[in-house]
């Protein structure tokens, strides 16, 4: 069952998950994915998912810590816009993997990005957030040519 409105319980998770954002191994992790993961195909996005892909560390260590955030919201834990809200970031490396999901999953495990899928399609924020996620994507991409 989903929470339907947040509370003091919701506020305090919140604020658990913006501290663990602020860790230094997670902010490198966030920093390096934010600046350097750009796939423009499902082998790109794929790879690296290598142990050997030089994003590899940074990648494990943000997706597997939003997909962590986002089931909270899945599973009924938090408010799902309240999270999204505040943790909107999660969305972003999602969009660039979207494209390339079916794939993705594929290759990888059925399972991968359930949590953000859900959290994109469950939550008003989130929706709203991946629409402008989409647009600011493409426009990236697109200059990054």
């Amino acid at each position: 069952m989903l929470k339907e409105s947040p509370d003091h319980h919701d506020a305090d998770l919140v604020l658990k998950i913006y501290d663990l954002r602020r860790e230094t191994v997670m902010r490198e992790s966030r920093t390096a994915i934010n600046a350097k993961f750009w796939p423009r195909s499902s082998e790109e996005a794929i790879a690296v998912t290598a142990s050997d892909h030089p994003l590899n560390l940074a990648y494990r260590q943000t997706s597997g810590y939003w997909e962590m955030v986002y089931g909270m919201a899945r599973h009924g834990i938090i408010n799902p816009d309240f999270l999204v809200e505040n943790n909107g970031e999660g969305l972003l490396l999602y969009a660039r993997i979207e494209p390339y999901l079916a794939e993705f999953r594929q290759a990888t495990s059925p399972t991968s990005f359930r949590n953000a899928e859900w959290v994109a399609t469950h939550s008003a924020v989130g929706q709203m957030l991946m629409e402008r996620y989409r647009t600011r994507l493409k426009r990236m991409l697109e200059t990054r040519r």
